[in-house]
């Protein structure tokens, strides 16, 4: 519903005035009533001022995604970038291209942040939880380290936090913030994840008393994804060593309440800019903060080193095991062809044609034929136009975008996605705290439900 950005030079000075666009919702797509409450931002307001999809990719090609740009947020590889990529997919945009080829790449300040915390935290003061554990929440450390920060969860504001959040790691351990943003390629990364040496990996994966951070070594190359299984060497791989590989999947499945002890592996992939770093960072003040003992280290690598020989072949099994599983959970679910982004890769011919899918005005796309080889990008291109070109759409066109949006926001009774919705607003709504302002959010938000409410299902054309 909202993006933003600003462009910076290497030293984190802004060039160039902000992008700050709000993208309007579609009437298939139901808002998350929390998140709306949380922004401020309702569907309403993005349909008065937002572009649609497709003229904000337009933008985004030309103004954001330029050569060489390194796109870097908070957490932002493993959130918004699915965003970008989801909305890449379903305007037939190659969904990758825009974070890698001319020279751009992508970077992710959290971990960044959270290795400092754990190596280098002397400049910056670092916020607790209610409970006690350490947090790295954007709007905790701008708070406490009094960066400007006025609309936490508004995207410009959150953007020109993480600038100074990023000016201010820069500022006082400027070694360790140069070394991993030069450390962000794939290559730099496997080059030392590879290398058959410990080294130290934060992790949002790993606990938070011991500051995200452990020193790990690699066992094998993933078998399916460009990355590596890594095992923490904060553990004894002797209990592991004889454990089958039905064993090992019982106890590296994640479980809302896992087993103890779980396996201590995980995936780093090389393709998200994981914060590693040489064993020789680690000084006294860090290992004590991290109650990491070397010597130990040290003993559980070398055991691993015994082991390796039949510990890896029966992890791999293992890996296949869980793989299997997911597949089959996943099969189980009727996908949505807005889902189907990671169904494969497109080929050349389909990108010619999705090229000329971009380029045709709301006439041309009814005139053309488009022929395409994946079956994903016929189902797309309706619900493509629909979206972009509402007003354009012929008589049987929005018969086929009623009966569609009827599927989409109705099928499954009490369960269907407008029932979940009306069911949340009205939990939220008999809440007593409430604000004039999240009351008025709230009736927006009902309104709105009731205006995308599809017609009852309509037979032929």
């Amino acid at each position: 519903m909202q993006f933003a950005g600003q462009r910076t030079d290497l030293n984190l000075k802004p060039i160039d005035d902000p992008v700050n666009k709000l993208i309007k919702l579609t009437p298939d797509v139901v808002p998350d009533v929390d998140a709306v409450l949380l922004t401020g931002i309702t569907p309403q307001a993005t349909l008065d001022g937002g572009l649609t999809e497709r003229d904000f990719l337009l933008l985004f090609e030309e103004s954001v995604s330029r050569p060489n740009t390194i796109f870097t947020g908070y957490n932002n590889i493993r959130f918004d970038d699915e965003f970008v990529r989801s909305i890449h997919y379903r305007n037939f945009y190659d969904p990758y291209e825009w974070q890698w080829q001319a020279g751009r790449s992508r970077w992710d300040l959290l971990d960044v942040v959270r290795m400092m915390r754990a190596l280098r935290p002397e400049g910056v003061k670092w916020p607790f939880a209610n409970d006690g554990s350490p947090t790295n929440r954007l709007g905790s450390m701008s708070a406490l380290n009094k960066l400007d920060h006025a609309h936490a969860h508004d995207a410009l504001s959150d953007v020109n936090a993480t600038i100074a959040l990023a000016q201010l790691v820069r500022t006082h351990q400027p070694k360790l913030f140069n070394y991993l943003l030069d450390m962000r390629g794939k290559k730099q990364i496997a080059e030392l994840v590879l290398s058959g040496e410990p080294f130290v990996y934060t992790s949002g994966k790993y606990p938070s008393e011991y500051e995200k951070t452990s020193v790990v070594v690699a066992l094998a190359k993933h078998p399916r994804r460009p990355g590596a299984l890594v095992f923490d060497l904060r553990f004894d791989p002797t209990p592991f060593k004889d454990l089958s590989a039905i064993e090992m999947a019982a106890i590296w499945r994640w479980q809302k309440e896992p087993v103890s002890p779980r396996l201590p592996v995980k995936t780093l992939r090389f393709n998200t800019s994981p914060a590693v770093a040489p064993l020789g960072v680690l000084d006294k003040a860090s290992e004590e903060r991290l109650q990491l003992d070397i010597k130990l280290i040290k003993s559980h690598w070398l055991k691993l080193r015994k082991i390796e020989a039949d510990f890896i072949p029966k992890l791999l099994m293992a890996l296949d095991i869980l793989d299997d599983e997911q597949q089959t959970s996943l099969a189980l679910i009727e996908p949505d062809i807005d889902s189907k982004l990671y169904d494969g890769f497109f080929s050349d011919k389909d990108r010619l044609v999705m090229q000329k899918v971009r380029n045709a005005s709301a006439g041309e796309l009814t005139s053309q034929n488009f022929h395409f080889v994946d079956r994903r990008f016929s189902e797309l291109l309706p619900l493509y136009k629909a979206r972009n070109f509402a007003s354009n759409l012929s008589t049987t066109e929005q018969i086929e975008w009623e009966n569609y949006r009827n599927q989409k926001l109705l099928a499954g009774g009490d369960n269907s996605r407008l029932k979940k919705y009306f069911d949340r607003l009205e939990v939220v709504s008999q809440q007593s705290h409430l604000s004039d302002k999240e009351r008025y959010l709230l009736e927006e938000l009902q309104l709105y439900g009731q205006s995308i409410m599809p017609n009852e299902m309509i037979d032929g054309a």
